[in-house]
């Protein structure tokens, strides 16, 4: 503990240092002596209008100076008021001929400073800061600190860091902090206090955390909103070891962790997959007197049904209900969630009736996990009911809820219901994504409706979307297989003409078809192409080219490559065998 002799020996240094600074810095000024020139500048600001300027002091500005501006803002002998300074200074600038320097600039935001007009001065400041750019913060620092005469240049320093706050030169307002510091000036701690939220939110924890723990360690006042936020940015990226640091520095800092501090690093461990980590937490939760809320509760639930500790989630779950916390729709969904994953439709369905039990209204999260856990499973008249439930409920069925049913209509083979349904989906403006449409040419070829497929796919493409490798194969392979390898063509070429490169999967369906259909010429071209193109054929693709050969060659030769399928590894092993055949034919030709 420091002693009140110890602070007595910190006051009585500060005070020297302020001292010595004081002594170095503010600068009395100099005598002044009667100047025409300000004496006429005086006069005409005391006595017209800023916008009757122009008459009475444009012939005076070849001869005006930025040093004459200084002087009238450093001696004011005429107590002018400060906004009519200030618009003198702001005038005198947009005059042809005139200039203004830093040091004209940093004499005026001092002297706005020490008339509370603050965001005036920052407004100067900022303009400045636009002409010197990034880096600066060290010269313009210099040039405060040389200007400041009289002036108490505490103010400017809040102002100075903010407009590099507001220009977005961070490295710039974190230099400044430091230069206040080693020159022994009161920390501007409203300025840092706003650098530090600017950095949470567009810097990296990790940096923002850096600049709090240096303000931290020069009296800034630490707060539980801050730890707390930082403490969730490291948990976003996953970093835990940061947060878990952060956690531990509240204590240090005087503070008690809150409810809040605790469920954000429940939730970064539950996310992590730690869920050990995150049932300990709780523990200390309980023995601090910390009582855990429904989100700490919904945290660790969600974690457990994730890991399919169903059991145990259910368990907590009425321990949260027993301690008389209310359970709401996150926490219901979650545990809807998990037991439809799981394939329990039954107790998902239990769990939504004693959720509308206990007057909790589920939303459209819900309705959706239901339906697509009810589609699943097939139970499609469950889920239509819950569809209609929606719209008495008076929420509205979007494009999850009307893909979900699309996706169970056509697994179940009820491709008219699915068509419905998407009719419906146009008429209310609803605009089919991929798995929409993915679903539908997937139910179409399995019903063996190829022709539909494919013009499912063309209106796909014309929606601006682009079918995955599958979707394409599929199609593909259900022309092939009716014999229209023509067709299938025509979809590769396509294919590859929206930057996709098929894989060896779509070469194989094409390989296939062409060589039941005895076309074995082509497909040997079609093997000489995908080794161009750096597509790697594998067992299945010299497998359908030794049954093509099978099928369609010599009788003889047939016997031969039927007791080599399936033993064709390469290219290499393929075409050796293919010309030993070949070799034997024309022998057996000769004799």
């Amino acid at each position: 503990m420091i002693t009140r002799k110890q602070l007595r020996k910190h006051h009585l240094l500060s005070l020297s240092r302020v001292g010595f600074f004081f002594s170095t810095w503010f600068k009395p000024p100099l005598p002044y002596h009667d100047d025409p020139i300000l004496t006429t500048i005086s006069e005409a600001i005391k006595n017209t209008p800023t916008k009757n300027l122009d008459s009475s002091l444009k012939r005076l500005i070849p001869t005006l100076t930025a040093c004459h501006v200084i002087d009238l803002i450093t001696h004011n002998p005429f107590s002018l008021h400060p906004p009519s300074l200030l618009s003198f200074f702001r005038w005198v600038s947009s005059q042809q001929g005139f200039r203004h320097t830093i040091q004209s600039y940093c004499t005026m935001a001092h002297f706005l400073c020490t008339h509370q007009m603050l965001s005036e001065a920052e407004s100067l400041l900022h303009f400045v800061i636009s002409r010197k750019g990034k880096d600066s913060a060290s010269s313009i620092f210099a040039t405060i600190l040389e200007t400041t005469g009289t002036h108490h240049p505490n103010s400017i320093f809040n102002a100075l860091m903010n407009a590099y706050t507001n220009s977005g030169f961070v490295s710039d307002a974190i230099q400044c902090f430091r230069l206040v510091r080693k020159h022994g000036f009161r920390i501007p701690f409203h300025a840092c206090g706003n650098l530090l939220d600017h950095m949470m939110k567009t810097n990296s924890p990790a940096a923002a955390w850096a600049f709090y723990s240096e303000i931290l360690g020069c009296g800034f006042p630490p707060n539980i909103y801050t730890f707390n936020i930082l403490m969730h940015k490291f948990c976003k990226e996953g970093k835990l070891k940061e947060a878990q640091l952060i956690f531990h520095e509240i204590s240090k800092r005087g503070l008690v962790p809150s409810v809040v501090s605790f469920n954000t690093l429940i939730n970064g461990y539950c996310k992590s997959g730690n869920l050990e980590e995150g049932f300990r937490l709780k523990n200390i939760m309980s023995e601090a007197n910390i009582l855990p809320d429904v989100f700490t509760y919904s945290v660790l639930i969600n974690g457990l049904c994730k890991e399919s500790k169903l059991e145990e989630a259910h368990q907590l779950f009425n321990e949260m209900c027993q301690r008389g916390l209310v359970p709401n729709d996150v926490t219901f969904t979650t545990l809807i969630d998990g037991q439809c994953k799981n394939g329990r439709i039954n107790v998902a369905m239990e769990i939504y009736q004693q959720m509308l039990r206990k007057g909790v209204k589920p939303d459209l999260i819900t309705y959706n996990t239901l339906i697509n856990g009810l589609c699943k499973v097939g139970d499609l008249r469950e889920a239509r009911r819950l569809v209609q439930e929606i719209s008495i409920k008076g929420l509205k069925p979007d494009k999850i809820t009307y893909t979900t049913l699309i996706d169970g209509c056509c697994k179940e083979g009820d491709l008219e219901s699915a068509m419905d349904i998407r009719k419906g989906m146009i008429g209310q403006g609803i605009k089919l994504d991929n798995v929409a449409y993915t679903a539908l040419i997937s139910g179409l070829c399995r019903e063996g409706r190829f022709v539909d497929a494919e013009r499912t796919l063309k209106e796909m493409l014309g929606a601006g979307l682009i079918p995955d490798d599958a979707t394409y194969t599929m199609v593909i392979d259900g022309f092939c297989k009716m014999g229209d390898v023509k067709m299938g063509f025509k979809l590769l070429k396509e294919m590859q003409s929206t930057a996709r490169a098929p894989g060896v999967v779509t070469y194989n369906v094409l390989m296939n078809g062409l060589c039941k259909q005895g076309q074995m010429k082509n497909a040997k071209m079609l093997l000489d192409a995908m080794l161009n193109l750096g597509v790697a054929p594998d067992d299945i693709t010299y497998n359908i080219l030794l049954e093509g050969h099978c099928k369609h060659g010599d009788s003889e030769d047939n016997d031969k490559l039927r007791s080599e399928k399936g033993l064709i590894s390469d290219f290499a092993a393929y075409n050796s065998l293919i010309r030993d055949i070949s070799k034997d034919a024309k022998n057996r030709q000769k004799r």
